[in-house]
């Protein structure tokens, strides 16, 4: 237990509460490590909140949302006639986004299972065109609608695209009036409301539900060795030199924890690409910086990071932390895999 996210749980649950209350209709998303909250722990406290349905992205991540959820468990990701993993259970809402994928699965063991019909969107990711639709409803047989679904961008600006496919969905004979949406602003989801009174709108909130007050969170952890290091002294895997004197730090956390792993990111604009390449050319030379705040700053990666742990240089200057000393990392790390989470 030397990576870990302490949780001031009075303040974390008002948070949530609070997005809960200002959401109808509300779906709360439950998936991958759970938002580094961890997904049983998500679904012990939707199921507190009274919520009704939850979304998981795959079907390894039904069994253990059905154990700690008494509702509905809806899956992001569409049904495939090639899975293993499938769940056929009657609280399990399957997404269905291909004709020929409709037609197998009403044709299946579960003929009268529950799904959701996908749009696909500006995504291009899942899902069926306009143009499909009819087809679509030609093939659901005996299948049960529980509602439409979209999964839009995050680039923003989706009103427009959310609008085209309620009026796509209500020109249809698909027999539902439950519209999922995904990524839409509380704003849009009001306004869509607004101008189709006669779809009962329910977004789909992952992130700003979960990690809306990050004030509620901290992530600490563990100093496990130190060592005094000279100017170009070789460390590490790669053997890089210091850049100075000073200490080397070996601090819990690595790669399976999530520690520098990131996606890339899109630059837009002069300004803001010249700064990538900055940063770029810094992490080249082997000056990545990392998430530990150590004395006061955050501190740079001696070299990429272990899978249990990270190499940190710290100056001469820099009052160094004893071994089994507890430092700070970033909060935006909070999606990070923990050795514990403790809620207090």
């Amino acid at each position: 237990m030397s990576f870990e996210l302490d949780i001031d749980a009075d303040r974390w649950r008002r948070g949530v509460r609070a997005v809960v209350e200002s959401t109808p209709g509300i779906v709360p998303v439950i998936k991958g490590n759970g938002y580094g909250l961890g997904r049983d722990l998500l679904a012990a406290e939707a199921k507190e909140l009274g919520l009704d349905v939850i979304a998981v992205g795959t079907y390894a991540e039904v069994p253990g949302a059905l154990a700690a959820f008494g509702g509905d468990v809806m899956v992001l990701t569409p049904w495939r006639p090639f899975f293993t993993d499938v769940i056929h259970d009657e609280r399990v809402i399957h997404t269905v986004g291909r004709v020929d994928d409709i037609a197998a699965l009403a044709s299946g063991p579960d003929p009268t299972a529950r799904v959701l019909v996908e749009g696909e969107t500006s995504m291009a990711r899942h899902g069926l065109d306009r143009h499909e639709l009819a087809a679509a409803v030609a093939a659901l047989g005996d299948l049960r609608v529980e509602g439409f679904a979209i999964h839009l961008p995050m680039a923003g600006g989706n009103l427009r695209e959310a609008e085209n496919w309620a009026a796509a969905l209500e020109a249809s004979q698909v027999e539902t009036t439950t519209f999922y949406a995904s990524h839409l602003t509380p704003a849009e989801v009001t306004i869509l409301r607004e101008r189709r009174p006669q779809l009962d709108i329910r977004p789909r909130i992952g992130t700003s539900l979960w990690l809306g007050d990050l004030g509620a969170l901290s992530v600490r952890a563990t100093v496990l060795d130190s060592h005094l290091v000279a100017r170009g002294e070789r460390v590490g895997y790669r053997q890089r030199p210091m850049p100075r004197d000073g200490y080397l730090l070996i601090v819990a956390g690595g790669t399976s924890n999530g520690i520098a792993l990131e996606a890339p990111k899109a630059s837009a604009g002069v300004v803001q690409r010249g700064k990538s390449l900055a940063k770029g050319g810094l992490e080249a030379a082997g000056f990545s910086l990392s998430p530990y705040t150590i004395d006061g700053k955050q501190r740079w990666f001696a070299e990429p990071p272990h899978m249990q742990a990270s190499m940190i240089f710290l100056p001469s200057t820099a009052q160094a932390p004893q071994v089994g000393d507890r430092v700070d990392v970033a909060v935006r790390f909070t999606t990070a895999t923990f050795d514990a989470i403790n809620v207090a």
